[in-house]
């Protein structure tokens, strides 16, 4: 019986699918969950290897991995301390010692993976932690912190707290390869019933000439936005600004934009206003966590998607996908499968979609309903390019050069020699490698003709007889993936 439902699951698919040249497929490897606490250099190693190893066959092709839980650190850092989440003690380094966000970043370089370190910037100490650091923020300087419902969080209406994330940002950014840094949805604390925001006294006496205190909060984050984009920019100006905010901007009965929703709501209920963000091109990619199913009578699920890609798509919008409730749903229309391609249908019906992000990877890694099974057969069986940002850079680099076959003792090897580059947005730091048949048309749109993503400047190719004639076709991606025009060569095989 199963075998029958994966068949009929894996023909739907078929029939409802399309391979995409670019796309964002990115899964967060999240630390707060305490998966990794204490566990050890080794075996957190291990077990790292092991979730990319299985992302990188389901096709992901960006990492993000939380570095910054609780203004704490997974990497090294002279600014705050070392995360309990890794140590399971607050300011203790790991033994043996390593460097987490460095190690990640080589692991996902080498397997062609983007990494973006993900920080919480507000959340100076979640619920479940008793004890912090004599370097840590809340103990340094208190006053600048709240406390609500059991979390201390940096008040959004002190000047010197966006000034001390932005430090944080500018020192990941400066020391780090990291491809992106990345906001969730944590700003001001979400509403808990019974308890509130105790900033009267800090709008009373630095409003700056805000007459409602709801708005005021919302211009604190904006303010902070602002700053933390161009603060990473001005550091690295190739480096993207992720931000994955709440799923639900705001409900229509608040606002004759907002969603057909009833919910929780970004802008009145966090003070986030991502519209705000993305019109004034203050991220650069927007990852709404749409973790409901369709049909949620709260908060539907293809209402949702296609309220962001209506309104949000001045910026690449990625969706945040829930693994675990896309198949736990059956779909409305056929029950005897879960959810999963009726959403990836509704992402290829949408133009501004550009991709998803999994909430978690492990869900994914684990293969629950299949669920990883199905990207890498079907929906990311071929790899695909990072969606372009040209309001960054949109200049693509010079094609390779000296595109050749040559023997190497037993090995056929094709190798090129990279383009010369003046700037960062002209330097090529990836290769695309395709291939054709004999009489096969070269179209470099057809990403089921990637037979490598690579940062080296050679190919070892396939050989059998040397009697079939194939084209290979090499093109350059710079730092943005702008990809060069071919270089191309015909080589029996």
């Amino acid at each position: 019986m199963k075998k029958i439902l994966l068949l009929s699951v894996m023909l739907l698919l078929v029939l409802t699918t399309g391979a995409q040249k670019r796309e964002m497929r990115g899964a967060w490897i999240q630390c707060v969950n305490g998966q990794f606490q204490g566990m050890g250099t080794a075996k957190m190693q291990q077990t790292l290897t092991y979730q990319l190893d299985e992302l990188q066959k389901d096709g992901v092709n960006v990492i993000i991995f939380q570095v910054r839980p609780e203004c704490d650190a997974l990497y090294e850092s002279k600014l705050e301390p070392w995360s309990r989440f890794l140590t399971g003690k607050q300011g203790v380094a790991p033994q043996p010692y390593w460097d987490p966000l460095q190690w990640m970043i080589t692991e996902c370089h080498k397997r062609g993976m983007e990494l973006h370190a993900w920080i919480n910037p507000y959340r100076a100490k979640t619920k479940v932690t008793r004890q912090l650091a004599n370097n840590h923020i809340a103990v340094r300087k208190p006053m600048n912190c709240f406390a609500y419902d059991e979390l201390f969080i940096l008040n959004p209406g002190i000047p010197e707290n966006r000034d001390y994330i932005c430090e944080v940002a500018k020192d990941i950014v400066s020391r780090y390869d990291v491809d992106g840094i990345h906001m969730d949805d944590y700003f001001y604390p979400y509403p808990v019933k019974g308890e509130s925001i105790p900033d009267d006294e800090l709008f009373q006496e630095h409003s700056n000439g805000i007459k409602d205190h709801y708005d005021w909060r919302r211009y604190n984050v904006n303010l902070f936005i602002e700053q933390f984009y161009k603060t990473v920019h001005e550091t690295k100006p190739w480096v993207k600004v992720g931000i994955s905010p709440f799923g639900i901007y705001r409900n229509k009965k608040n606002s004759s934009i907002g969603s057909n929703t009833n919910g929780l709501q970004n802008y009145d209920d966090l003070y986030a206003d991502v519209l705000f963000w993305i019109n004034n091109g203050w991220l650069d990619y927007c990852a709404p966590q749409i973790y409901w199913e369709i049909g949620n009578k709260a908060a539907d699920y293809e209402t949702l998607i296609k309220w962001w890609n209506q309104y949000a798509g001045g910026r690449p919008l990625v969706i945040g996908e829930d693994v675990e409730r896309t198949v736990k749903h059956a779909d409305l229309s056929n029950p005897k499968v879960h959810q999963l391609p009726a959403k990836m249908a509704l992402h290829k019906q949408l133009p501004y979609v550009k991709g998803t992000i999994l909430w978690y990877a492990k869900a994914a890694v684990d293969n629950i309903g299949n669920y990883g099974t199905t990207l890498r057969n079907v929906y990311w069986k071929y790899p695909a390019l990072q969606p372009e940002m040209p309001f960054i850079d949109g200049k693509a680099p010079q094609k390779v050069k000296k595109l050749k076959p040559m023997w190497i003792d037993r090995d056929y090897v094709l190798f090129w020699t990279a383009p010369s580059a003046k700037s960062w947005d002209d330097e090529t730091v990836k290769y695309v490698v395709y291939r054709f048949a004999k009489g096969e048309k070269v179209n470099i749109d057809d990403p089921s003709k990637i037979v490598a993503i690579t940062n080296e400047t050679f190919y070892k190719l396939p050989f059998v007889q040397g009697k079939e004639k194939w084209t290979y076709v090499v093109t350059a991606l710079d730092r943005l993936q702008n990809e060069s025009k071919i270089a191309k060569k015909n080589i029996k095989l």
